[in-house]
């Protein structure tokens, strides 16, 4: 069964999420943003072997610690998109802006489509690209589990910014209305930021996805 703990990191409060494979005890990390010795720590508390790190997106509260911790633990780097190749490229001026402590660069170990699979020990999450935040944003999907970490994708009663570089309104509601929805109302969603919820009570009642009776 896939397990999974949020922290959230940054003065951005980002919600990296640590999920694991019950069975192996294989780990994987989402969008390390920061606070790399934390991270590390609720790891090795929890006998965790962490194998890869995986990205939702390149926003440097999302992606700030990633090159540091590939490098530091060896470990491969999954995701995003190759849509937010330009967003990676600039982590350095991304850090200078936000007052961040300076990014590493770093180079994909693989990009990820809509349609492939990510796995951790017997764990098989999907993959579904979903633009709009950034144009190369991608979530993963747990059906076994019923969670979806959604990144800046979508969030408890709003949804991702689209004035950054890149981003594109219409885009982000097709994507969370084509790709988001069917995964089922009893989905529970992970965001970047803030509380959990199911993707049932935000198709319902987000203003800004709801749909109408």
């Amino acid at each position: 069964m896939l397990q999974y703990l949020t922290l959230p990191v940054t003065p951005f409060q980002q919600n990296c999420s640590i999920v694991w494979c019950d069975a192996t005890q294989d780990a994987a990390v989402i969008d390390p943003g920061g606070e790399l010795p934390r991270l590390l720590a609720a790891v090795q508390e929890r006998g965790l072997t962490l194998k890869a790190i995986w990205l939702t997106h390149a926003h440097i509260d999302h992606a700030g610690g990633t090159g540091q911790l590939s490098r530091e633990q060896g470990l491969p780097i999954v995701g995003p998109h190759p849509g937010d190749q330009f967003w990676i490229d600039g982590l350095a001026q991304q850090s200078r802006m936000f007052g961040f402590p300076p990014a590493e660069t770093f180079t994909p170990d693989r990009w990820l489509d809509d349609g492939d699979t990510v796995q951790i020990g017997q764990e098989t999450l999907h993959v579904r690209h979903c633009p709009g935040h950034t144009p190369g944003h991608v979530v993963f999907h747990s059906a076994s589990a019923q969670r979806v970490f959604v990144g800046d994708v979508l969030f408890a009663g709003s949804i991702g910014r689209t004035d950054f570089p890149g981003g594109n309104h219409e885009q982000l509601l097709e994507a969370i209305r084509t790709r988001l929805w069917p995964m089922g109302d009893d989905t529970v969603f992970i965001p970047g930021h803030g509380p959990e919820g199911t993707l049932g009570r935000e198709r319902r009642t987000n203003p800004y996805v709801a749909e109408r009776a």
